[in-house]
């Protein structure tokens, strides 16, 4: 039941106990809901996600998930949009961290579009999952005070060898807009192109929200560095170019949350990730 995606989870005393854990969990939730399993989808690093078949015969998909600040708050972002442009929450038990969800079919990811094609649809998405938020959402702030010393942290770890200037530009940024936010509603720091799926209730929607109290700016930082819809300088600006018009963004508001948000994210246990730096840096390049 436990796909390789998972492996990295070994490493840590946290993560093997919910790996020896997880067997157990999924047997009861399955009893619980009345479910019969499938074969595990492989894609997940941070949780494990069935097919199942309800003794009711609907479809659905039971997810278990190492819970961490980024996730804590999946299942209050998927109750507060009601299914408007993401899966429907069909249940959840707080006690084993497992969520009952709408399944999405045929399930294929957004990223199969050509890239315009793809833009369009999230131009259409991204205003209807922009709703007010408050708490319990974790503010945008907060995340990025945290985000700003985990990278410090990951800089001087892999040796200081990502060029100063992207480092600064991306505290900057964290310290500077985080100070002067516009309104606050439901962002997502994790939309990127394959987390949106196809359906048949909807055309598309939302799956597997990291959700933030934040400005819009922010929500679309994922997936302007987003190398699923192309990895080039021309693509990334491309993006950061559509998205802003056609949303009504800031531009620079919008640049430097990305800049940022992926730089933070841009570094493995050993060395910085080339896709993220490279992105980076072409935003930086592109103020």
């Amino acid at each position: 039941m436990i796909h390789e995606g998972l492996s990295w989870l070994e490493g840590s005393a946290d993560g093997k106990a919910w790996l020896d854990a997880l067997p157990g969990v999924i047997e009861s939730c399955a009893a619980r809901w009345g479910l019969v399993l499938g074969p595990p989808y492989t894609y997940a690093l941070e949780s494990v996600a069935f097919p199942a078949d309800r003794a009711d015969g609907a479809r659905v998909v039971l997810k278990v998930r190492f819970m961490g600040r980024e996730n804590v708050r999946e299942a209050d972002a998927l109750q507060a949009w009601d299914g408007k442009g993401a899966v429907r929450l069909l249940d959840h038990d707080p006690g084993s961290d497992a969520l009952l969800l709408e399944r999405a079919e045929p399930g294929h990811h957004l990223s199969r579009l050509e890239p315009d094609a793809a833009l369009d649809v999230m131009i259409g998405l991204l205003p209807r999952l922009w709703i007010p938020a408050g708490p319990p959402f974790r503010p945008l702030a907060e995340e990025a005070r945290d985000l700003s010393e985990e990278l410090r942290e990951a800089w001087e770890r892999t040796g200081r060898t990502v060029d100063r200037r992207l480092v600064e530009a991306a505290l900057e940024a964290f310290d500077e807009l985080s100070a002067t936010q516009g309104p606050q509603v439901l962002v997502n720091q994790d939309l990127h192109a394959d987390n949106v799926v196809a359906a048949e209730r909807e055309p598309w929607l939302v799956i597997d929200p990291k959700p933030l109290s934040g400005e819009r700016e922010f929500g679309v930082a994922a997936l302007i560095r987003g190398s699923e819809l192309g990895h080039s300088p021309q693509a990334v600006c491309h993006r950061l170019d559509r998205l802003s018009a056609e949303l009504g963004l800031d531009r620079d508001r919008a640049l430097r949350w990305a800049l940022a948000h992926t730089l933070s994210w841009g570094f493995g246990d050993d060395e910085p990730l080339t896709e993220h730096v490279e992105s980076a840096t072409w935003l930086l390049d592109a103020r």
